[in-house]
């Protein structure tokens, strides 16, 4: 009980008309990693078929569906009523963190209210979601990388993502924010300086799981060493020039 407290609870919304069911799990367990989710919703007008695809997940995840019609053709009334909902819960003070599942820039003033108000943000989208909203989150997660791990080395070895830049000069960007006087820092410190820069930011883009992974493949760039006597054992990095130098 004293550990369930202490960890940070999560509203979860999903705007039903631009989310994808069959991520729902992965989603979920995505913002489990960062807190305790308290609440779960999603809203969309449950008398349209393109709303199906959902019902078989909200009695096994137990989420409830909030009902919006749409009152005019074309307008989607969905977004104002996750908006509405979203600052009720964010005023009600029984939550300490949004996860906003959509991939409209229409939510990217709440994102950003949210976080004014000292909570923390947690986008999910496809990744044509328009860089205003996942700019303005603490941490946007791709629907892309919500795949297995042998799903996403398939994509690299395919070339699947040769749209994606190098995150090479990101990398340096943020280690060089991380270490500031220090040659070796935590990996983990690494990754959050990144998350910052890029909110987007997620070796999964890349085609590995891990941050380390991701590392392991500039050596000329990044060394990497794991210090097995703490308890779990923790990596840290440096540049390699610079170790180099200092042997």
């Amino acid at each position: 009980m004293n550990e369930q407290s202490e960890q940070l609870r999560f509203a979860v919304l999903i705007d039903g008309d631009n989310a994808q069911a069959s991520l729902l799990p992965q989603i979920l367990a995505e913002v489990s990693k960062v807190g305790l989710i308290t609440v779960k919703r999603i809203y969309g007008d449950w008398t349209t078929t393109s709303m199906n695809s959902w019902k078989a997940s909200l009695h096994k995840h137990a989420i409830q569906p909030i009902q919006q019609f749409r009152y005019t053709v074309g307008k989607n009334s969905t977004d104002s009523a996750m908006i509405i909902d979203a600052m009720d819960l964010l005023h009600s003070n029984n939550v300490g963190g949004f996860c906003l599942v959509a991939s409209d820039s229409d939510y990217t003033r709440l994102a950003t209210r949210i976080r004014e108000a000292g909570l923390f943000v947690i986008g999910v989208g496809e990744r044509k979601t328009p860089e205003a909203f996942t700019n303005a989150c603490n941490q946007f997660i791709y629907c892309e990388n919500l795949t297995g791990p042998e799903e996403i080395r398939r994509k690299a070895a395919k070339k699947e993502k040769s749209d994606v830049s190098d995150p090479l000069n990101l990398l340096l960007e943020g280690f060089n924010l991380a270490a500031k006087e220090e040659e070796w820092i935590h990996l983990a410190a690494l990754g959050s300086v990144l998350r910052q820069l890029a909110p987007a930011f997620d070796p999964r883009t890349y085609g590995h799981q891990q941050l380390q992974s991701l590392i392991k493949k500039y050596p000329e760039t990044f060394t990497l060493k794991r210090d097995t006597s703490r308890k779990p054992p923790v990596v840290y990095v440096a540049l390699t020039a610079l170790k180099s130098d200092a042997d």
